[in-house]
């Protein structure tokens, strides 16, 4: 693997820019750019980003996660250059010094800790001066948009109507539009310089769809606004104030 490329869970969008991340770290000077992922889990970002040549913190509570983890960067020789963590995300300031990191991932997090206005405080605290924080969540508006097309309307007027866009049974905690996804980030001290769209289409197509086509339709469409609020996940890329 180039080291400028990071072939992790998402759409192109989202890895282009993190690549786009570990390039400017670099041109900082930081040889091996320091990112920490909260909430990492089995390592879908932790393990391409160690085979890239970072250095790699991951803040995860589950004990199986953590393990599947250790099994995939000791099969890609890359365990020396992780660090596991098994903590809540709550707790990152013990364990991760304030303005360290070049890169701080937040991939799935926030839809399913309790408090995600504390969670985004301790992440700003984190990374450096010019890094960055990676934010992607679940998306209020495809969550409806998806149980509507699948006939589910009167779950889709409940999810539309509620006020953290869940319904009863529901996996996660809350879900997000862009406005409240960026209300946040601010709040937090943070200023957004991103926020793109990620599965813009890719769950709602079927039949036999080019995979090549489908990768280019999403990078295009990722950026644009009124795609983007209908994707699955919504990606922020947020930084402290100069």
């Amino acid at each position: 693997m180039k080291t400028e490329t990071v072939a992790a869970r998402g759409s192109g969008a989202v890895r282009r820019v993190l690549e786009a991340e570990l390039k400017a770290a670099r041109a900082r000077g930081a040889e091996h750019p320091r990112v920490v992922d909260v909430g990492g889990g089995s390592g879908g970002w932790a393990v391409p980003f160690a085979a890239a040549g970072c250095r790699v913190t991951v803040v995860e509570p589950s004990p199986n996660a953590l393990a599947t983890l250790q099994r995939r960067a000791g099969e890609e020789g890359v365990s020396e250059l992780i660090t596991v963590v098994a903590d809540d995300a709550d707790a990152l300031g013990r364990h991760v010094a304030a303005g360290s990191a070049d890169l701080v991932l937040a991939h799935g997090l926030l839809e399913i800790v309790d408090d995600p206005a504390a969670v985004l405080t301790a992440l700003a605290a984190a990374v450096a001066p010019g890094g960055a924080v990676s934010v992607l969540v679940a998306n209020r508006h495809a969550a409806v948009l998806h149980r509507a097309l699948a006939g589910r309307v009167d779950e889709a007027q409940r999810l539309l109507e509620s006020v953290d866009g869940i319904v009863p049974g529901d996996t996660v905690l809350r879900r997000f539009d862009a406005e409240s996804l960026r209300a946040q980030l601010v709040a937090a001290g943070l200023d957004v310089t991103l926020l793109q769209g990620d599965r813009v289409i890719s769950d709602l197509v079927t039949g036999d769809v080019r995979d090549d086509e489908l990768a280019a339709f999403e990078r295009a469409a990722a950026g644009t606004s009124a795609l983007r609020d209908i994707a699955s996940r919504l990606h922020a890329v947020a930084r402290p104030p100069a």
